[in-house]
């Protein structure tokens, strides 16, 4: 008999917008037959997605899934570098931007197909100082919109939009010395960002070239820019093609070291952090399993992704929709037989 795959799904109930719920009780129809050895544990407070996972990877878990967002994400990743469990990925959070870079699909039921195909492969994680970081790192402008969103307390897309509007008004660009390889560049700069994935999610492609296995990070400093250029770089982020806009600077590297004037906020895969003046930045090669789509819509064009993530995502809320009013329609038929029961009247 072959040796059945073990995955555990660590569910963070309280991340995005939407309940888990209806996601658990979709598990047993794509890994119920006897190929897998399934546990769900629920996680119940900060930190304990990676502890989760760490005792995972400790018990010989073929795979640990993430089901929440990027944070959760990020918890249960970490936990994962450098074993043999591979990393699964059910988005469930605001931006999903790890889970869109993959192409793995924003509905649950296609995730979970993902993770049923057990399409596993070896790509590299990032580290900004001593956190680690597997989609995206940076200072500037998506940090400090990092912090506030946090602060603000409310979650998903339209929140975070409000928060980079009024914060945007606000926000005074920084100067930074950056090495790489031995050279010294000064930069005056709205956002430096290091992206081991093209995304911060969304479909929002800060580094559009962007490979999780090509052993580089992709570098965008975006310099200082007027009102009136805005706009342009709002669409360039949307439909990949960023990298070509004039108020952009790319490379790729191994490493590099940031120094800033004092020590601030920085983010890392959209979470935000205290640092010092000095960072860190680097990849490591080949040190994560991942369970990939194969048939991964990553090519498709960003403005379709987006219209199929919300036809699919409408489509699953409307089953959830119907499902719960056959329950409901059931147990109501049920109340009303106990009822003429009691009653003793024909029905």
């Amino acid at each position: 008999m072959d040796k059945k795959v073990k995955v555990i799904f660590i569910v963070n109930p309280i991340s995005g917008t939407v309940g888990k719920g209806h996601i658990v009780d979709m598990v047993p129809q794509y890994l119920g037959d006897d190929r897998f050895e399934v546990d769900i544990k629920y996680t119940e407070h900060s930190g304990h997605a990676a502890e989760l996972a760490r005792q995972a990877a400790s018990r010989a878990f073929d795979i640990a899934v993430a089901v929440g967002g990027d944070g959760t994400v990020n918890e249960v990743a970490r936990s994962l570098v450098h074993t043999e469990t591979a990393l699964g990925i059910v988005p469930c959070g605001s931006g999903n931007g790890l889970a869109r870079h993959l192409g793995i699909p924003m509905n649950p039921s296609g995730a979970l197909r993902v993770i049923a195909d057990c399409n596993i492969e070896k790509l590299d994680y990032g580290m900004i100082n001593d956190t680690p970081f597997f989609c995206t790192c940076g200072v500037g402008f998506d940090a400090f919109v990092s912090s506030k969103f946090a602060e603000s307390g409310k979650r998903g897309l339209l929140s975070y939009i409000e928060n980079t509007l009024r914060e945007g008004l606000k926000y005074r660009p920084d100067t930074y010395d950056i090495e790489v390889d031995g050279e010294k560049q000064h930069y005056k700069a709205f956002l430096i960002a290091c992206a081991n994935a093209s995304q911060y999610g969304n479909n929002v492609y800060i580094a559009p070239q962007a490979s999780m296995s090509d052993g580089l990070m992709d570098v965008t400093i975006m310099e200082p820019f007027n009102v009136l250029e805005a706009p342009q770089i709002a669409i360039q982020l949307f439909n990949k093609s960023i990298d070509t806009n004039s108020r952009i600077r790319t490379f790729k590297c191994h490493r590099l070291h940031i120094h800033r004037n004092a020590p601030g906020v920085i983010h890392f895969d959209g979470d935000p952090k205290q640092e010092g003046k000095d960072l860190d930045v680097r990849l490591v090669e080949s040190a994560i399993h991942v369970v990939v789509n194969k048939e991964g819509d990553a090519l498709q064009p960003p403005l379709l992704r987006m219209f199929t993530d919300f036809y699919d995502n409408m489509n699953e809320e409307l089953a959830n929709i119907r499902q719960d009013i056959a329950v409901g329609s059931n147990r109501i038929r049920s109340i009303n037989k106990e009822l003429l029961r009691k009653l003793r009247l024909p029905h």
